[in-house]
């Protein structure tokens, strides 16, 4: 007799017995034997009981192969998360997307130790079945180790923005919204305290009628970071970002209107992510990624598009750590008189006689200073 399918081609789920060590009856209930002569409790003893389950509830739910095998309707994979929205989750296991949610469990253990998941986790799913036998979603079983991540703090709270990227991605804008220096150095700190290579990228060149972007670049390039100028509209520096950007898991990274969604339409025609105009009034972008998203590269690698962020806040690093995210500082520190300077307001400091001769630049120690001053405020009790 020919198997039965589906009228769609979908494949036939059928009910079958569980297999035999799960066919055992329930352990015995040691109810209270009541008194000789209590009758009252003798009826209640004799009412209670365990209503037998019916024949279709000790099958199992599988998909019938077209051999005439057969295969449980869930299963298990290894993915990437690609996008979180809230409770759900979107997972690439490299063949598909699965839309997921979180085992109950496993989120309330990662709620309690802080630690969510976000883009760039590798999890395990555990794939479901629906009444029609598809695969369609998915639930999260176990997130695997991360190999590095990128937080900030938001007040007392530290938010980890993705994990296992091999690098980060700064971005910038020339002109609107004018370039912060001070944020670049606050987000190269966060990578830095990622243990992630930092790469500083300009952007709206087109847009520099100062010639201010080469010396900003150099900046950091005397400190051993990897530079570009670019311009989506003219498309300048563009090749020089595909080169930095293939084969490696990127997080782009700065301030809502710099045109990091206009970089990666170019540096990927086709993308087709949304941008918007900077306001002329306060200068300032408009978020156009909401969340953020995996995006795969055609020609090797990923990105991950972050929300703007208009200042970023990084309390996570201790006090007495600050210095060793200042790279031109570290060779340094040990020439200075005291063991616990903090190269503000000590006599023979190394850090400031440095600064003071033309060795490390006044706008990267100026972000040093305010850094300090912050997070001096932020450990307070």
């Amino acid at each position: 007799m020919a198997r039965k399918s589906s009228s769609k081609g979908r494949p036939a789920k059928k009910r079958v017995d569980f297999r035999r060590n799960r066919q055992k009856p329930a352990r015995q209930k040691k109810w209270e034997i009541p008194e000789e002569g209590d009758e009252s409790a003798a009826d209640t003893f004799s009412s209670e009981s365990v209503r037998a389950k019916g024949e279709l509830s000790r099958k199992r739910t599988v998909i019938e192969k077209s051999d005439g095998q057969h295969t449980d309707a869930e299963q298990t994979t290894r993915g990437t998360v690609v996008a979180v929205r809230g409770q759900f989750v979107d997972v690439d296991d490299g063949h598909r997307v699965w839309p997921c949610t979180i085992r109950r469990v496993l989120r309330t253990r990662l709620i309690r130790e802080r630690s969510p998941v976000v883009v760039g986790d590798e999890v395990t799913i555990r794939i479901i079945a629906d009444e029609e036998g598809l695969l369609n979603e998915g639930v999260i079983e176990k997130v695997h180790p991360r190999r590095t991540e990128l937080i900030r703090s938001d007040g007392r709270r530290t938010h980890m923005i993705a994990a296992n990227v091999d690098q980060v991605l700064i971005v910038a804008s020339i002109r609107e919204p004018m370039i912060k220096q001070h944020l670049i150095d606050r987000y190269v700190v966060a990578a830095h305290a990622g243990n992630l290579p930092a790469s500083i990228c300009v952007n709206k060149i087109d847009l520099d009628e100062s010639d201010e972007t080469l010396p900003i670049l150099q900046r950091y390039d005397r400190l051993g970071y990897t530079t570009v100028a670019t311009s989506a509209l003219t498309g300048a520096g563009i090749e020089q970002l595909r080169s930095l950007l293939k084969d490696k898991v990127t997080i782009i990274a700065g301030q809502s209107g710099v045109g990091k969604s206009s970089l990666l339409n170019v540096v990927q025609p086709g993308l087709n992510l949304p941008i918007t105009n900077v306001s002329t009034a306060t200068q300032k972008g408009k978020h156009t990624t909401s969340t953020a998203i995996w995006i795969k590269l055609e020609m090797g690698g990923a990105v991950i598009d972050t929300p703007g962020i208009r200042a970023l806040d990084v309390a996570m690093i201790p006090l007495n750590e600050l210095e060793m995210h200042f790279v031109e500082f570290i060779d340094l520190v040990a020439d200075c008189k005291y063991p616990d300077c903090v190269h503000i307001h000590e006599d023979d400091c190394a850090v400031k006689a440095a600064v003071e001769a033309g060795q490390i630049d006044q706008r990267r120690y100026d972000s040093y200073v305010n850094l300090f001053y912050e997070l001096s405020e932020t450990k307070k009790p």
